[in-house]
């Protein structure tokens, strides 16, 4: 004889009635598939990897006790970690959860947190080596108009431009001091410049990070890879993980080549992902400075009509 398990949710809700516009899970603990770029420049790979994940619907029936949220656990148990994410996966997930709460729900959301690792190659040596991006993947399903963002938090180093021109002064200096009124010849002046009293100033920078959101289209595509090399491209400056000496000096020429504050950084971003057509796009650069306490930084959006808000008060979408 089956035991009768009661089932409290079905039972009348006699409390006070009204609509909500989200109700779910946050915090579950899911380990998903993406789409891995390989540093040999082969085919991408799918690798699984821990996330935290949200889900939620509305609750649109105000007499119902409420939503059904083991459907949607088991929902994304089946469809996110079977096959590698992509924005018609979560369109196809968004639309699962309404189906399974038919009378009760119009809108879907869904996100997934993960840190995602890629192979990159190093600047000039045949290294390579292991590096950290914080990634979010959320969709979102408004009475039948679907939204899929990708976000991203991409390290880079960055060196002032006034720091720079402050350096070369004292150089300048320096060198007046040191040869003032005598003649010359190449050899002397290439020798001296190779001493620590030859350079004897050196701009500051610090590591910076580029926080970007980016709105996808619904596609079979989830190309994390491209936005990180889009990114990196137009700061120029990536950090390194496998470094030699040929690396370092590298990139010490790149820090030189691409002397940024903050303003830069985000009309490079601005330049770059206008170029790469995104439905939308958020920007927000942080140098973290070495000569102040405080950071500098510098927000963007596309600027569409109905797009991403960017006032300076909302917090740091990647923390």
């Amino acid at each position: 004889m089956t035991k009768h398990m009661p089932d409290i949710a079905c039972q009348p809700h006699f409390g006070p009635t009204g609509k909500l516009n989200w109700v779910g899970m946050s915090g579950i603990e899911l380990p998903i598939l993406v789409k891995q770029a390989q540093s040999d420049g082969s085919a991408a790979i799918d690798v699984r990897l821990s996330s935290q994940a949200q889900a939620y619907v509305n609750l649109i029936d105000p007499q119902s006790k409420g939503i059904h949220m083991s459907r949607l656990y088991l929902l994304l148990d089946q469809m996110a970690t079977q096959k590698a994410l992509t924005p018609k996966a979560v369109k196809a997930i968004l639309d699962a959860f309404i189906d399974s709460h038919q009378t009760l729900s119009t809108h879907a959301f869904v996100e997934f947190k993960f840190d995602y690792y890629e192979r990159r190659n190093s600047l000039k040596s045949d290294n390579s080596g292991w590096k950290h991006y914080p990634t979010t993947l959320r969709g979102e399903l408004r009475n039948g108009e679907f939204e899929c963002e990708l976000s991203i938090e991409i390290p880079y180093s960055s060196t002032c431009p006034c720091s720079a021109a402050l350096s070369r002064q004292l150089i300048q200096e320096a060198f007046e001091a040191q040869f003032a009124g005598q003649s010359l010849d190449y050899q002397t002046v290439l020798d001296w410049l190779g001493t620590p009293e030859g350079i004897n100033a050196t701009p500051h920078s610090q590591r910076s990070y580029a926080q970007v959101k980016v709105k996808v289209p619904e596609s079979e595509q989830l190309d994390i890879s491209g936005l990180i090399n889009q990114i990196e491209d137009a700061v120029q400056t990536p950090v390194q993980a496998a470094v030699k000496r040929e690396d370092e000096q590298e990139f010490a020429r790149l820090n030189a080549s691409n002397l940024m504050f903050c303003e830069d950084a985000g009309r490079r971003l601005q330049n770059k992902l206008d170029q790469c057509g995104y439905l939308d796009y958020w920007v927000r650069v942080n140098h973290l400075e070495s000569l102040h306490p405080h950071d500098a930084v510098a927000i963007v959006t596309k600027g569409i009509d109905n797009g991403y808000i960017d006032d300076p008060n909302l917090m740091d979408p990647m923390k």
